[in-house]
């Protein structure tokens, strides 16, 4: 079953710059995997030194009591919403149970500063069962903005990984004190895709994710339609603001990028996890005029923008379907 709270940005993610900074074991399989963007894989017949090799972490058998854990930098600031606790292919070796703490720290905070009496660490998930081989899902009610996680298994043994679903929650601050353009649907400034067609072949948030595509697999990709239309996507912004310049870049999509696209602003709702449906009736403002389209090409536009005005919500329409790598849409800050 899919929660909500899964649409939204796993803070955790690798690809964002999370990591796991500690662990107090993780003898049969390390602790890195744990934030490993890639689903988890089985391998029959795959052995290290130490055992059967698992993709996850984890640690020995533990002869004493306790449990044991790990500290986790996210890779964005922000207000968790939920978590899954991906126990998968971990069947005889699963942990009995788990709990997560949370606390706000500075970014590069390192373990030595995190593990000092001084910290003030705050539950979010109280020690909760875990099923073998399965996603266990966790609803959290979001309260303060947090940057690190102390996650504990208990007794012991082997989780496949940890996604962290929450919003992301920029310093606003310093990003005013950098000035310039600044882009607002940009992950790591508070940009969520709320909404889309389709998402067949590449997840809707990879358009908006950190630097270049690595490969096709890295964008938004829709299947092929077989009917009149086209497909779109409704990105929240960071913050409210006047788009000034925009990128469309289709890297790696050569015999499949749209043969065009638009896009439209609007002023919508707060709420981050508004259905799809809610933007319909919106007062939706032309930004770019229906442009043509290159394969593997970055494209720019500022001139060709028309004056949307402000906005919160931006909708990216690509004509008749496709792939897109990133979408950039800058404003003034």
């Amino acid at each position: 079953m899919t929660t909500v709270f899964t649409n939204l940005v796993d803070l955790a993610s690798e690809r964002l710059g999370g990591a796991v900074l500690y662990a107090n074991d993780d003898f049969f399989a390390p602790k890195e995997n744990l934030l490993k963007a890639s689903a988890p894989v089985w391998r029959e017949g795959a052995y290290t030194e130490r055992g059967k090799w698992m993709d996850g972490w984890e640690s020995r058998r533990k002869r004493t009591p306790g449990f044991d854990w790990c500290l986790v930098r996210l890779g964005a600031a922000g207000r968790v919403r939920g978590v899954v606790v991906d126990t998968s292919y971990f069947r005889g070796n699963f942990p009995e149970s788990c709990s997560l703490e949370a606390c706000a720290a500075q970014p590069n905070a390192d373990v030595e500063a995190l593990t000092d009496e001084s910290v003030v660490w705050f539950e979010l998930l109280p020690q909760s069962r875990l099923e073998g081989d399965a996603q266990n899902e966790f609803p959290i009610t979001p309260d303060k903005r947090v940057t690190h996680l102390r996650f504990k298994i208990y007794p012991d043994g082997g989780v496949a990984r940890l996604r962290v679903y929450g919003e992301v929650a920029p310093d606003w601050d310093a990003i005013r004190r950098a000035g310039g353009l600044v882009d607002l649907a940009a992950v790591e400034n508070g940009g969520l895709v709320v909404a889309t067609s389709d998402e067949f072949f590449g997840h809707r948030h990879n358009l908006i994710m950190p630097g270049r595509a690595a490969d096709m697999s890295d964008g938004w990709e829709t299947k092929r339609r077989r009917g009149p239309g086209h497909d779109w996507c409704v990105i929240r912004l960071g913050a409210r603001g006047t788009i000034r310049r925009v990128e469309v870049d289709t890297a790696h999509f050569k015999g499949n990028f749209p043969e065009s696209c638009s896009l439209e602003v609007c002023e919508g709702p707060e709420d981050r996890l508004t259905p799809a449906e809610s933007f319909a009736e919106a007062d939706w403002r032309e930004l770019l005029p229906r442009t043509k389209l290159q394969a593997h090409t970055r494209h720019f536009y500022e001139q060709e923008l028309r004056d949307a005005g402000q906005a919160t919500h931006a909708r990216f329409r690509i004509y008749p379907d496709g792939g897109v790598s990133r979408l950039r849409l800058f404003s003034e800050w």
